[in-house]
């Protein structure tokens, strides 16, 4: 394997999360400024993030909006933080779209850096989450991303460990390089 940084060669993204850990002000500011000096087209910086710390009330709207199965891991993360995008007619849904994936993907290096975890999650009431946090009408919710410090992953439901404690696997370089 080619040499690879440590903060992307063990940064993964667990289902458990340590149960009482907290996310320091310091640290909340460190991931956000990373997510801030992300590229974007143009340097339009199109996104926009809602935290919630744990047991706060902009962390209980966020949960209750992801499903089901994620938030009985969820619900452990020292935080969750909404990553969502402005919607304008000038800048293409596609291209806010992957300069919002930039940004939250300096956050999690960042987090790595500082010893975190995060753990993104797609599935989410974008519409629940939009009409519960206020968000204004150009502002579309994108995704969870769930940080904290690692837990013991003997804690989770029993049908969450396997996944939890399995081996991680990656594509062969030569799958992802087309012709």
């Amino acid at each position: 394997m080619a040499h690879l940084t440590p903060l992307l060669a063990y940064r993964w993204s667990p289902l458990a999360f340590h149960p009482s850990d907290e996310l320091s002000a310091a640290d909340a500011a460190s991931l956000l400024e990373a997510a801030r000096w992300a590229p974007s087209l143009g340097n339009r910086q199109p996104w926009r993030f809602t935290l919630g710390h744990r047991d706060d009330e902009t962390w209980k709207r966020i949960l209750v909006n992801l499903p089901e199965r994620e938030q009985r891991w969820a619900h452990r993360a020292a935080a969750l933080l909404l990553a969502a995008h402005v919607d304008t007619d000038a800048a293409p849904a596609d291209g806010v779209v992957y300069d919002l994936g930039q940004a939250v993907a300096h956050l999690t290096v960042q987090a790595t850096a500082l010893g975190l975890h995060v753990r993104q999650v797609l599935t989410v009431d974008r519409a629940g989450l939009a009409a519960d946090l206020h968000l204004p009408a150009d502002v579309r919710p994108y995704a969870v991303v769930a940080v904290g410090q690692l837990g013991d992953p003997l804690s989770l439901p029993a049908d969450l460990v396997a996944e939890e404690t399995g081996l991680r696997r990656r594509r062969p370089l030569a799958d992802l390089l087309l012709g």
